[in-house]
């Protein structure tokens, strides 16, 4: 329910119109608003709640399961966002809208029914290329939220020079999403260069005692850098999603 609207209800109360038995139960629906299929609830009121609309996860589901939450959201005209899809996932889900976009790469399905305003800049930096996956996971994430998008690739800390090559580009962001596995300690190295939160996505590409991404977690959360936030190990979602809520948010509150 939009402000407006929530407004109004007050005012028919307030003007004796509508009691409030009649106002309870609009608000009541509102903020329990699901479209129910066999396979999933989908909360229609995320939007309006916050900011964006539900987004789903694809890993075990079915494809019928994904094409209810984007048909239901289309007809609500609504933006839809699916992350870990399958390739039979994409290709039923982009035969039933032409429209959509899908990133096989990213393992996402974007489709846009309703514009977004563009607001804020995020980098999402990647330490080797093996990590590329989960970076376009957070670069198509941000993409979907309105912000404008730079993917620097492969800048590790074995090899210094190559992240000091790309460093102008880290300088205009708002948020700089940092993709690492290993040791994870490029959070920290791109920290002391910027002036924006940096959330640190670990991911588990590494030899034996990297231990899936853990070592690299671990690395990320005892970062001495101050503005080192960190996210669960290959979230490029969340990774994408944090930063592009930051970048919003300080890109609207610099121009109201």
């Amino acid at each position: 329910m939009s402000p407006e609207t929530f407004q109004e209800l007050v005012a028919r109360w307030q003007q004796g119109v509508a009691d409030w038995s009649a106002i309870e139960q609009t608000l009541r629906a509102s903020f329990g608003a699901t479209v129910a299929t066999p396979d999933v609830q989908v909360d229609m009121d995320r939007l309006q709640r916050c900011g964006f609309p539900e987004v789903v996860y694809g890993a075990g589901k079915t494809p019928e399961a994904v094409a209810a939450v984007f048909q239901a959201q289309f007809a609500a005209g609504q933006n839809s966002l699916a992350t870990r899809v399958t390739e039979e996932q994409a290709e039923i889900i982009c035969g039933l809208f032409p429209d959509a976009t899908s990133n096989p790469i990213a393992r996402t399905i974007a489709l846009m029914r309703a514009p977004v305003e563009v607001h804020g800049r995020v980098v999402v930096v990647t330490a080797g290329t093996s990590d590329r996956p989960i970076a376009e996971e957070a670069v198509e994430t941000a993409r979907w939220m309105g912000c404008h998008t730079d993917l620097v690739i492969d800048v590790g800390v074995a090899g210094p020079l190559r992240l000091l090559a790309k460093r102008d580009r880290l300088q205009d962001a708002d948020a700089v999403v940092v993709v690492a596995g290993m040791e994870g300690a490029l959070p920290s190295a791109i920290a002391g260069w910027v002036a924006v939160p940096v959330i640190a996505v670990p991911t588990s590409v590494g030899y034996g005692a990297n231990l899936g991404g853990f070592s690299a977690l671990l690395s990320m959360l005892n970062s001495c850098a101050a503005n080192v936030a960190v996210v669960n190990i290959d979230a490029g979602f969340k990774g994408g999603y944090l930063a592009s809520m930051i970048a919003r948010q300080s890109c609207t509150s610099a121009n109201p």
